[in-house]
């Protein structure tokens, strides 16, 4: 009989990487075996496929290849080898309530039939854009296909409109890929490109200031330049593991920025896990700009950002509205699928019908049972991790408290480790966001999915300890 996590002192800490790549090499072959269909479309992929499947990040998920889906309905997938798991990755938040939403589906189909993209306005647009304002304070907004175009399109905007050059971003950035934010910090706090992102023709020297999340004073001192064009942040940094706003950083940030007259640009694509107006809503914040993007629509490419009444008339004063007989000015961004009949009645679908208060207390309700149960987890072993949760959104993460800034999240990963929980979990039907330990509840989530992650994370790190009995390896070929 193999002994209850209660009795045993818990999986020793920094773990022995021998020991570990070991495991993972068991976990790997135990992934092949229920996976042999899956390996055999990748490799078809790989002949036409830069990196085997359409996009490069689809390779990058625990396992030797990327599992092939051929269906996902609610909070489950089913592989092509008939493996179902239950999926807390919903798409990296672009599921993040649910796959086929029957309601976001419905209205989908029925946009089809009528027509997807005109290059010109529906009448469910003047709805859409109502309730944005509504929802989110802001009385402006157009629509993209990506949080990173609409991020784009704002700091092209506030160039315009500062004759400002520079962004201020945070170490080891928001969740986009905006070229500006593609730096980080190095061991002597120099500004350098990313770590595997090439500079691509960029000075970041000259578009950029690059400064540490909730660091008051270096805010402040990047600030004093007088060359910020504007700043670009999520609330909660959700790119390296989550770090979390210290008590009166938001307030701060928002004083600064009106006292040196920058823009402030929130992303929330990620956490509007936080309830159904976000964590700017939550928490009263008042951005110039807000961004949201992936979940909005139910898996259609979409984003939408908005403005302040201020900034709309400074736009307006640089670029105005189009009259008849005027030469056409695209600004310099657009997109001609941008604000399609298809996109704008998803998202009708989604504000209506699926961003509600009673999913999101479904949601938070069991995300609180998940951070419950990892804490429990976590303090039985006496491990120096912790576990922070925002609205629906949960992570843990090899650190003894919540990271203050990027540079200290980056410090906390265990790439080894995370490897071995994320296969772990997968060929036992539980599937985590990739890159990280993170962890989405839907409103198709139940309880015992919830349990099911437990009880295996529990499982999991008794497998990482040398001295558990060897049953415990014989149980891992259980699968789903």
């Amino acid at each position: 009989m193999s002994r209850s996590s209660a009795q045993h002192p818990g999986p020793p800490w920094p773990p022995d990487p021998r020991a570990l790549r070991s495991l993972l090499e068991q976990e790997t072959a135990l992934f092949e075996r229920a996976h042999p269909v899956s390996k055999e479309l990748y490799a078809r992929g790989c002949e036409h496929f830069l990196y085997g499947a359409p996009m490069h990040w689809m390779q990058q998920w625990a396992g030797s290849y990327p599992i092939y889906v051929s269906e996902a309905r609610g909070a489950r997938v089913t592989d092509v080898d008939g493996n179902e798991y239950v999926d807390f990755a919903l798409g990296d938040t672009g599921a993040m309530f649910g796959h086929a939403n029957p309601a976001v589906t419905a209205a989908i189909s029925d946009q089809l039939s009528r027509g997807s993209t005109m290059m010109l306005p529906t009448e469910d647009s003047l709805w859409v854009g109502e309730e944005l304002a509504r929802r989110f304070g802001l009385p402006y907004w157009q629509v993209t296909t990506s949080a990173t175009d609409a991020n784009r399109f704002v700091i092209r905007l506030c160039r315009m409109i500062s004759g400002r050059s520079k962004v201020v971003t945070f170490n080891w950035n928001y969740h986009g890929s905006v070229d500006e934010t593609q730096v980080e910090l190095d061991e002597r706090g120099r500004m350098v490109p990313r770590t595997g992102v090439h500079p691509n023709a960029m000075h970041h020297e000259q578009t950029t200031r690059l400064v540490e999340f909730n660091n008051v004073p270096a805010l402040e001192e990047a600030l004093a330049h007088g060359d910020v064009a504007c700043v670009l942040t999520e609330p909660v940094l959700t790119n390296i593991g989550m770090v979390p706003a210290d008590p009166g950083y938001h307030e701060a940030l928002r004083r600064l920025t009106r006292e040196h007259d920058v823009p402030l640009v929130i992303d929330e694509t990620h956490t509007i896990s936080t309830g159904p107006a976000g964590y700017t809503g939550e928490f009263n914040l008042e951005p110039d700009f807000f961004i949201l993007g992936k979940s909005i629509a139910g898996g259609i490419p979409v984003a939408v950002w908005g403005t302040s009444q201020q900034m709309a008339e400074r736009i307006w004063s640089v670029l105005p509205h189009f009259r008849a007989g005027e030469d056409i000015n695209h600004f310099g961004f657009g997109g001609t699928l941008a604000g399609s009949a298809l996109q704008i009645r998803a998202i009708r679908a989604t504000l209506e019908e699926v961003l509600t208060e009673e999913n999101y207390q479904h949601m938070i309700m069991l995300a609180e049972r998940l951070e419950d149960g990892i804490r429990a987890i976590i303090a039985r072993y006496r491990l120096p991790w912790h576990v922070t949760r925002i609205g629906a959104r949960v992570e843990y993460l090899f650190l003894p408290r919540a990271p203050r800034n990027g540079g200290e999240a980056h410090r906390g990963r265990h790439a080894l480790l995370e490897a071995f929980i994320h296969l772990f979990l997968l060929n036992r039907g539980v599937l985590l966001t990739p890159f990280h330990n993170m962890a989405l509840m839907c409103p198709f989530t139940q309880a015992e999915d919830v349990d099911e992650h437990n009880r295996l994370l529990d499982e999991c790190l008794l497998r990482v300890d040398p001295d558990v009995p060897g049953e415990m390896a014989k149980n891992a070929d259980r699968m789903i």
